[in-house]
């Protein structure tokens, strides 16, 4: 960065003091530590028999960098090599109508409540709501460091019992919605996309309600032929910025597409692998008979639902993290 010519490129710079400022944030806490490390073993050295003052201070000060290094020793298991990017977050309503698409919405909530509470934004992409209530799929982008790393761990089939307020008998219903997560890749990915392979439609923008949001066919869907999959964003209010959108979430889910491949020709003989379809839930959300929410891979749970689906998720991400770190012999 001290070089002449160093703003002379105008991408170039930016790519540099973001890696600077996420080196940073890596390096600075951990010389934080060894610093305070270093002034409570001077303290010590320092302590009398009688000296309570500066026993129970030292006590405080221990306590609180136990605790600093619980939260660095956690960072140490988001060292995968995407798991500081930025995360593309999608929802999707499972069958049952109204009430998928409702707790489509309630898992929305529970992510925004999350990325809120991390010092994330959320910039929604794509969205498709519910004809009656709720939403059927959703796509964001959940903008912040290690954004990715933390919401990996949502990947799959979430499942929500409780008594149903659209059932005039005050039944109890069941519903799902599957959760994708994939990372913001900004640096160019090693994915080749040829022009012959891409099927680009374009369409009217649709708002709450069934309502244009515009009235030129700005929205833009491509599906990638050979593979099947697809992107698609609404957001933006040019059709060109739209298939800009588009086609880099494209390039990301078939970077990760491929990524997932690799690693299921590696792990062929891990049973514990499960595909992410409807049946194979990751996490139950039960509010009636009683409360109650489970991870099925780690068999954490706490009783308390209303603050899990107000944003705390930190536990079970914790928990999902060290288990994949037990799994590769990292812990």
């Amino acid at each position: 960065m001290s070089a002449a010519d160093f703003w002379d490129n105008t991408d170039h710079p930016r790519k540099i003091v973001k890696e600077l400022k996420i080196l940073k944030a890596i390096v600075e806490p951990w010389d934080m530590v060894y610093k305070k490390h270093q002034d409570l073993r001077e303290l010590i050295s320092l302590l009398k028999e009688d000296d309570s003052d500066l026993l129970l201070d030292l006590a405080a000060n221990t306590d609180s960098l136990l605790a600093v290094i619980d939260k660095l020793e956690f960072q140490v298991l988001l060292g995968g090599p995407l798991d500081k990017n930025s995360a593309i977050l999608s929802i999707n309503a499972g069958a049952g109508g109204t009430e998928s698409c409702d707790w489509t919405g309630m898992l929305f909530r529970m992510y925004s409540r999350f990325a809120e509470s991390h010092g994330y934004s959320v910039k929604t992409i794509d969205l498709l709501v519910g004809e009656e209530a709720g939403i059927k799929n959703i796509t964001v982008l959940i903008e912040g460091d290690y954004a990715y790393g933390y919401l990996r761990a949502e990947r799959g089939v979430h499942r929500l019992v409780r008594i149903s307020p659209f059932d005039a008998n005050k039944r109890r219903h069941t519903s799902f919605a599957s959760v994708d997560v994939i990372p913001e890749i900004e640096e160019e990915l090693d994915v080749k996309l040829e022009e012959k392979d891409l099927r680009v439609d374009v369409y009217r923008a649709k708002g709450a309600g069934g309502q244009s949001v515009n009235t030129t066919d700005s929205a833009v869907r491509i599906t990638h032929v050979p593979t099947g999959i697809v992107a698609q964003c609404q957001n933006e209010r040019s059709q060109h910025q739209n298939k800009q959108t588009a086609l880099k979430i494209l390039k990301a889910r078939i970077y990760e597409a491929q990524q997932d491949k690799k690693e299921a020709e590696l792990k062929q003989q891990d049973s514990d692998k499960k595909k992410i379809e409807w049946g194979s839930q990751i996490r139950s959300y039960v509010l009636h008979p009683y409360n109650l929410v489970k991870d099925h891979r780690t068999d954490f749970e706490t009783g308390d639902s209303g603050k899990v689906l107000d944003g705390a998720l930190d536990e079970f991400i914790e928990a999902f993290l060290k288990l994949n770190a037990n799994k590769q012999g990292l812990r």
